[in-house]
């Protein structure tokens, strides 16, 4: 019997979960055509991700955010007039009155291990919604096994309600690869004027990120690197959130003297960011906690060598296609920049064990991952 499947793609413009909600949406349509499904959207955001989607799926117009307060009661009783058999919530965050069965996916637990400021209460109060959402949930999918430890240490979810289901770079990143020389490329770089080799790093600067310590790291091989013939003027690029926003990051740029020599360039188009990770020497990613881990895949899915952190699911996710550091340690994430730069045996393995690790997570295997723990959750 086809299931009425409901799936709020209202974060469908956000840097990470909306590559989730925009892959797992466009592969489930390719896969599954017995199923109906609504996507519920902002206002401007329907007919984007309803592009090139089978017949089986149309979209429902909530002109609420999931931010306030109101949004525990609004959304599960808008929810409600859809009549889903089934409803997915993409994220963290599930209203309090969220109507059942629904299923909701795990991509970190950042929010209640590294909390940025606020009152005691008000993390109770996140803790307590977290765990209300995930209790009630018929089942909850996790995107690491890290994570999935996480959710079963943290929150105390048992592990037959858990489904370890992996995320997937943009297929684009795949499908253009080794487009370094095109007129587009050039013009993208000419446009950042962009004529020196440059290390780079993409995704939100929050503090568990470790972004202070990639600065520090940075200046340290600068130093190293001083007289070398290609990498004596090499710059840091980041591509992410606004640094008004995180005032360890300009503090540690500086501190390390390299105000010249680090460039921050917020949120870019998928184009511009597609040329930057095939233009980087260099990618690095020395976060300290990640439920993933997307951008160092999207890297190698560019061609990209990638430095990265040895704990949380990263090592889980590139597996033996980087050069992994402590994230702790400026002078190992130094150690490990130097030697993707300068070990040219090294370099050419980690591109190519990039690209097969890159290709062994799909889209397509997600969604019909996905699609089983609906049929179960529905069952249910």
């Amino acid at each position: 019997m086809a299931l009425h499947i409901v799936i709020d793609a209202r974060r469908v413009r956000d840097f990470g979960i909306g590559t989730y909600i925009r892959g797992l949406v466009h592969a489930l349509g390719g896969i599954d055509a017995e199923n109906r499904y609504t996507l519920v959207t902002g206002p401007a955001d329907a007919r984007t991700l309803g592009a090139g989607l089978p017949s089986n799926f149309g979209s429902a117009i909530y002109k609420g955010t999931d931010s306030g307060l109101l949004d525990h009661a609004a959304f599960p009783a808008f929810l409600r007039g859809l009549s889903p058999d089934l409803a997915h919530i993409p994220l963290n965050r599930v209203p309090l009155l969220m109507i059942r069965p629904y299923v909701v996916t795990i991509h970190d637990m950042a929010s209640l291990l590294f909390p940025e400021g606020g009152s005691s209460f008000r993390m109770q109060l996140r803790r307590y919604g977290f765990r209300r959402g995930l209790e009630r949930a018929a089942r909850v999918i996790a995107v690491s096994d890290a994570t999935k430890r996480d959710v079963e240490d943290l929150m105390g979810v048992r592990p037959n309600r858990i489904r370890r289901v992996y995320n997937a770079p943009e297929p684009g990143f795949l499908e253009h690869a080794h487009s370094t020389g095109s007129e587009e490329h050039q013009r993208i770089m000419e446009r950042y004027q962009i004529g020196y080799p440059f290390l780079l790093y993409a995704g939100n600067i929050r503090p568990h990120k470790n972004v202070p310590r990639l600065v520090e790291a940075f200046a340290v091989v600068r130093g190293q690197l001083a007289a070398h013939p290609v990498y004596k003027d090499l710059r840091l690029v980041i591509i992410g959130d606004t640094i008004s926003q995180y005032p360890a990051v300009r503090q540690a740029v500086i501190k390390s003297r390299v105000e010249q020599m680090v460039r921050f360039l917020g949120f870019v188009p998928f184009e511009t960011l597609r040329c930057f990770y095939e233009s980087a020497a260099a990618f690095v990613f020395p976060s300290r906690y990640e439920g993933f881990g997307l951008p160092p895949l999207e890297a190698m899915a560019c061609g990209t060598p990638v430095v990265t952190s040895n704990i949380s699911s990263l090592p889980e996710v590139v597996g033996d296609a980087a050069v992994l550091v402590n994230p702790v340690n400026v002078f190992d994430i130094a150690r490990g920049i130097r030697d993707a730069l300068l070990d040219e045996a090294l370099r050419a393995e980690l591109i190519r064990r990039g690209r097969e690790q890159a290709a062994r997570f799909s889209w397509e295997r997600t969604a019909r991952e996905v699609l089983e723990i609906y049929r179960e959750a529905a069952g249910q």
